[in-house]
């Protein structure tokens, strides 16, 4: 599966490193979870990064195994705990 950034989202980052949003696209553990805003549906994927971090990364199709990461950031305390629950079972 290939990534590519959506040039405004890397620009956006804040607090998360980009090769944070690596290596939660490749972790082994990763909650992948459908979502739409704004009549746009892409995919939520949690994960944990080498170091531990609980980060969100968004992305959408582009089709054929491509996808554009369209936006990172850290999970909220609530959504920690469900993605703790998660990571439980």
């Amino acid at each position: 599966m290939g990534y590519e950034w959506l040039a405004e989202a890397l620009a956006a980052l804040r607090n998360v490193d980009p090769h944070e949003v690596t290596q939660v696209l490749s972790a082994g553990q990763r909650r992948p979870m459908a979502a739409e805003s704004a009549g746009v549906r892409f995919l939520t994927i949690s994960a944990r990064t080498h170091a531990g971090r609980p980060l969100i990364v968004a992305v959408r199709l582009l089709g054929d195994h491509e996808q554009q990461i369209i936006g990172a950031r850290e999970m909220t305390p609530d959504e920690l705990a469900r993605f703790q629950a998660w990571e439980a079972q």
